[in-house]
């Protein structure tokens, strides 16, 4: 690992540990997907050991739930548990509004539901993430699609102005395939000026199950940062 990598890993951990704390005995937690989330999981599953402190976990991915099964977190389900007291989750990028993009780990519609379910939801970001406008340093909107549909999605993102890219699996032959057992498209804007305005658009979309603009949900992030956290919230 390379010294700057050390630091944003650093980074990670830090705002990981601070988000943490807001954990309290008897919360039911969504639990986020990706590098930064899993920090998130790890120490969580510490502090109910450390603390013997019972928490609930509701898992946004396969990743999600492995790695909480793996860290003794005891996890639930939204049919048993509709309302979160917390979600705590990563992002791709944050606008000054406190605005987001996610879904470059895939997991993008079962985050919205979870963040959409919980009382609080808190999102864990090293500091490269932020950005003045969302779109900018050529950064996709990622949109879940059923697989049918791509075609005519593409062709109507080609119609709104943006770059649709098919996204093509690692290590493996053909398209990317979500937990919803769909694919991912990943458009590009550029920087989006009004990122609620074309969000209802991709939404509106046939064949577009959900999109990666998460526009005014967040009630805090936490900036990582290797010397320490700086907390925002709208």
């Amino acid at each position: 690992m390379n010294p700057k990598q050390g630091d944003i890993e650093k980074a990670k951990k830090n705002a990981a540990a601070e988000a943490v704390k807001q954990v309290k005995n008897g919360f039911v937690v969504g639990l986020g997907s990706g590098s930064t989330a899993a920090y998130v999981i790890r120490q969580i599953g510490r502090k109910i050991q450390r603390e013997k402190i019972h928490v609930l976990g509701v898992p946004t991915s396969h990743q999600a739930f492995t790695l909480a099964a793996k860290n003794r977190i005891p996890v639930t389900t939204l049919e048993e548990h509709p309302i979160l007291d917390l979600t705590i989750d990563g992002a791709d990028q944050v606008d000054e509004h406190l605005n987001l993009i996610k879904g470059m780990g895939g997991a993008l519609t079962r985050e919205k539901i979870v963040a959409e379910a919980s009382k609080y939801y808190l999102i864990v970001a090293d500091e490269n993430k932020k950005a003045k406008i969302l779109g900018e340093n050529s950064q996709p909107v990622p949109l879940e699609v059923l697989p049918f549909a791509v075609p005519l999605v593409m062709r109507k993102i080609k119609k709104l102005k943006g770059k649709p890219v098919l996204r093509e699996g690692r290590g493996k032959v053909g398209p990317v395939v979500t937990d919803n057992g769909n694919v991912i498209v990943d458009a590009y804007f550029g920087p989006i000026r009004s990122p609620a305005d074309l969000g209802s658009k991709l939404k509106a979309l046939s064949g577009v199950v959900e999109t990666g603009l998460f526009v005014g949900m967040v009630d805090a992030v936490y900036f990582g940062k290797p010397s320490g956290v700086e907390k925002l919230v709208e």
